[in-house]
Formats: structure tokens, sequence, C-alpha cells
């Protein structure tokens, strides 16, 4: 017997997806465009429904189902490098991490972070050894495990807790010479621990808006936030990040887009425009490409099939805090 799809909307039936699509598009445009948008997001952000399937862990932290089950630390794994081989700082605008990294506890399971390059080379670029480096979206703690290999002193804050042991447990590793960071549970829009102009290093990347939810309902995720309350948050977070920040020293945000009925939200230059309006000065624009990004196959087709461009890149925008 064929297996029918019912429309969720008027309950006809469909013999394939198709037909039920052509279906939704003409008779119930506002639930096509949504469907067509979440889509979207779901290639944007490098996830494909057949490839992983979400889960929440007790935390609230949502994390990515593998064949090994959901990626929830319970040790520290061996390491086997401590620094990425033949590494060269960039010297363009243009970067570009095919191969990700895996030295040190550095890996791909925590949904949404970021290519450990990305903060060696801001650290390494904008900081010196013994600095105060802080990320206030912790995640994984990719940014503070480079901050600790590289001699920097690190402090890491996020409001998830599950995202707090993952982190703990990434930054667990011994090594000589270098500084153990401070972690603490807390909102990236009140820093009150931490004392005006005493921050030499700002690098973090916040969620862009709910396109990934990291909990279901923790108060004061950013996560949670649709695009317009988004921005409104980030303006306290932009005004306490220059709060705490030295004179002369450097932020970086690293920022995607996102999209709202199949159309284009320039997420990344509504934040950027934050941060300046909070007076820092813009120091760089790098164009950062995503390497997750599926152009073959199914995602290609779709992308003809509803007209829409794939996001291969995001912003990592650098700024100065002026004298």
């Amino acid at each position: 017997m064929n297996t029918r799809i019912k429309c969720a909307v008027c309950d006809e039936a469909f013999s394939n997806q198709n037909d039920y699509l052509s279906h939704l598009q003409a008779v119930h445009t506002d639930q096509f465009n949504s469907f067509i948008d979440s889509l979207l997001n779901l290639n944007d952000t490098g996830y494909i429904l057949s490839e992983h399937d979400e889960e929440t862990d007790n935390n609230g932290l949502s994390t990515i189902k593998e064949e090994s089950g959901s990626y929830i630390p319970k040790k520290s794994r061996r390491i086997t490098s401590w620094e990425p081989d033949n590494f060269k700082m960039e010297a363009t605008s243009i970067w570009s991490f095919p191969n990700r990294g895996a030295w040190a506890t550095h890996n791909a399971k925590y949904r949404g972070n970021c290519s450990p390059y990305i903060p060696r080379n801001i650290i390494l670029r904008y900081s010196e050894a013994g600095d105060y480096v802080l990320d206030q979206f912790l995640g994984s703690g990719t940014t503070l495990v480079e901050a600790k290999l590289l001699n920097r002193r690190g402090i890491g804050v996020d409001i998830n807790n599950g995202a707090l042991k993952i982190a703990r447990n990434n930054l667990s590793f011994k090594k000589v010479n270098c500084f153990e960071p401070k972690v603490v549970q807390g909102t990236a829009k009140e820093l009150g621990f931490i004392k005006d102009n005493s921050i030499d290093l700002i690098c973090t990347h916040p969620p862009y808006a709910n396109i990934i939810k990291y909990s279901k309902n923790i108060p004061g995720d950013l996560s949670l936030c649709d695009t317009d309350d988004f921005l409104e948050e980030m303006k306290m977070v932009a005004d306490e990040s220059y709060r705490v920040l030295k004179s002369n020293k450097y932020c970086s945000i690293l920022m995607g887009d996102t999209r709202r009925k199949k159309h284009i939200i320039p997420l990344g230059f509504k934040v950027m425009q934050v941060f300046l309006e909070a007076g820092f000065v813009l120091k760089e624009i790098v164009i950062k490409e995503q390497h997750n990004c599926k152009a073959t196959g199914f995602w290609h087709q779709k992308s003809i099939d509803y007209n829409f461009l794939l996001i291969a890149h995001e912003y990592l925008f650098v700024f100065r805090k002026p004298e």
C-alpha cells in the first residue's frame, strides 16, 4: 500500500512530496513560506535532517545525536597535538579553513562552534602573552582553549550550564606554562564581575538569533530570540563589551545572516551597526567561507527549485575601542 502525505492544514492527501509542496504553495502560502524558511535555515547552519537528529539533554543543551549517541563529554580525550601543522597567520580579508582543525581538545561535535583557526588568528594578531581574553558566548570553549594554549588569561561566560560542562571538559587538559581560564555562568549582557577597562581582547561568537536554539527555555538565552529581539539584546552586549575592554584594544565578533520569508536578513551588518553605535570603530571585515554548506545533490536541486542561494559565508568583524 502506497504511503500518502496528509496536508497538515486541510487534511487533503497526496501521493508524493512534490504534489504536496505544490499544494502548499498554491493554497497555503504562509505555511509553504514557513516550511521553505525552515529548510533554508537547516542548510545555512550546515545540518541536514537525514544526517543529524536534534535532541536536548537534561541541561537544556541542544546537541547532535550521532552514531555514538549525544555529544555529552564523559572524559578528556587523548591529545595527539598541541597546535596545527604548518600554521600561518591569515594575511587577507578572506579566510577559508576546509580542514577546520582538531588539535588539542578541539572537535566539531558542538552545534555551531567555529573553527579554532579563527580565535588562533585573532589572539595572535591582537594580544600578547599574559593578556586577558574574554569570550562571553563561551559555548564549547573554542576561544578559551586557544587562549590557554597561547598563554593568555582566558575568561569565558555562558548562560547555559550544559555548555559550561562541555567547555570545562575541553579546558581540563594540563600543559606547562599556561594560565588556567576562568569560566562563569552568566549573561553577556551583564558582566558585573569584570572591572571597567580591564580586558585586552574580546573574541566571541554569538548565536545568530534563533537559527540554532541552544536551549528550550533558559531565561536570557539569546538563541531563543527572534531577529528584532536579538538585536535589542545585542545592544546591551555591545555596551558591556565596550565597558570592560581597554582603550585601543580589539573586539572580534563572528556573525552570520539569516532568512525570513525566503529573503536574507543581513544580521551580520545589523550587529556590526550595533557595535558601531556603542562607540567602537571598525578595524577589519573578514569574509569567512563556510565549508559545511551542502551545495550538491539535494540542496543544489532545492536551490534551483525554490530560487535561493546557499549561504556559504560568515562575517568576522574586528572593532577597536578608541582612546
